[in-house]
């Protein structure tokens, strides 16, 4: 296979160079070149023509967000952002999301070791890579345009539990989702795989636009209608119950397919404290994470959906989930919360 081309963007010589070494190490990556700033980066881009630009977005001149948003504007490449770990890296990390990027992951930290971000990073540069071009740039926000379903269609469903996985392309889709769920449905929960405090900001921005409550779960907390939970970024998170009460339990335990958190012990801990009372959702992203976890909700009577492939930004867990017969149904993005609708009131 011909290796894929790489143009790493940063202000930091450090970041540039390590990037620059260890990334080529790989047997399917070549660092084409680097850029200090977004005015290099430009030029490189038009000449180069790298597959994946790994971007940078607190930089001088011209920060990161203002060149993304030029550059997908008019030359849709893929981009993964590689951001800080603090809280305000993580806002705008979720900016950069939404204008059309394509993964974030953290620098290193005292707790995020080099070594586990150049797996990472390899991974994903290896992932997107194989996205098409034409889910490539800056998308339009339709969920405007789509009908919000009807609030009392929810109201006797108060002992279900909505169980959410997605990775690569996913913050974009339960956005989509979410905002379209109403008030008082049943609570949900949610593994998006991200790196620490990037799940914060995820959150709050979601509670900012949702009806219901959105938040990042902490340890114990309780489940209750109407409040959607995100597992913190490297922390597993699995549902737990006591009586009739749901709750969650957070953890540090190995990774699981190189995640923290993981959808795979989501689901687990799903299908072995809500089984029926449950439905599984598998969304947008790289690998097969979730997809046997989904499996053992539907063997334990869960209703189980899966993305599409048209909707999909990358196509793999989902397919990994068909493939093995997890999945009871396949759903474009903007009919699943229909779909979850439809089961809840039957």
């Amino acid at each position: 296979m011909n290796k894929i081309k790489v143009l790493v963007v940063d202000d930091s010589a450090m970041v540039r160079k390590m990037l620059s070494i260890e990334l080529s190490k790989s047997e399917h990556i070549v660092v084409v070149d680097t850029a200090i700033d977004p005015y290099f980066a430009r030029d490189k881009i038009v000449s180069l023509k790298p597959d994946v630009v790994l971007l940078d977005i607190e930089m001088p001149r011209m920060d990161g967000l203002t060149f993304l948003r030029k550059l997908l504007k008019y030359y849709p490449i893929r981009v993964i952002v590689v951001s800080s770990l603090a809280e305000k890296g993580g806002d705008v990390a979720l900016k950069a999301l939404e204008y059309g990027a394509l993964e974030v992951v953290a620098k290193p930290s005292v707790s995020y070791s080099v070594t586990d971000m150049i797996e990472q990073l390899k991974e994903k540069i290896i992932a997107v890579s194989k996205i098409p071009n034409w889910k490539i740039g800056i998308k339009e926000n339709k969920i405007n345009n789509l009908v919000k379903p009807n609030k009392k269609s929810l109201i006797r469903t108060t002992n279900k539990v909505i169980a959410i996985g997605a990775s690569t392309g996913g913050t974009e889709a339960l956005r989509e989702i979410l905002e379209r769920i109403p008030a008082n449905s049943p609570p949900i929960i949610i593994v998006q795989h991200m790196p620490a405090h990037f799940t914060k900001s995820f959150a709050k921005r979601l509670n900012d636009l949702c009806e219901i409550e959105v938040k990042e779960a902490e340890d114990m907390e309780i489940l209750s209608p109407g409040k959607a939970l995100i597992a913190p970024g490297n922390m597993h998170m699995e549902l737990n119950r006591s009586g009739a009460v749901y709750y969650v339990k957070l953890n540090q335990g190995s990774t699981v397919y190189h995640q923290r958190p993981s959808v795979e012990i989501l689901f687990d801990s799903v299908a072995k404290y809500a089984g029926r009372n449950s439905i599984g959702v598998i969304l947008t992203g790289m690998g097969k994470d979730g997809a046997s976890g989904l499996l053992h909700m539907k063997n334990e009577g869960a209703y189980t959906i899966a993305q599409d492939e048209k909707s999909c930004v990358v196509f793999g867990m989902p397919k990994e989930a068909i493939e093995i017969g997890a999945v009871a149904k396949v759903v474009s993005l903007n009919h699943i919360v229909d779909d979850i609708i439809n089961n809840l009131s039957k």
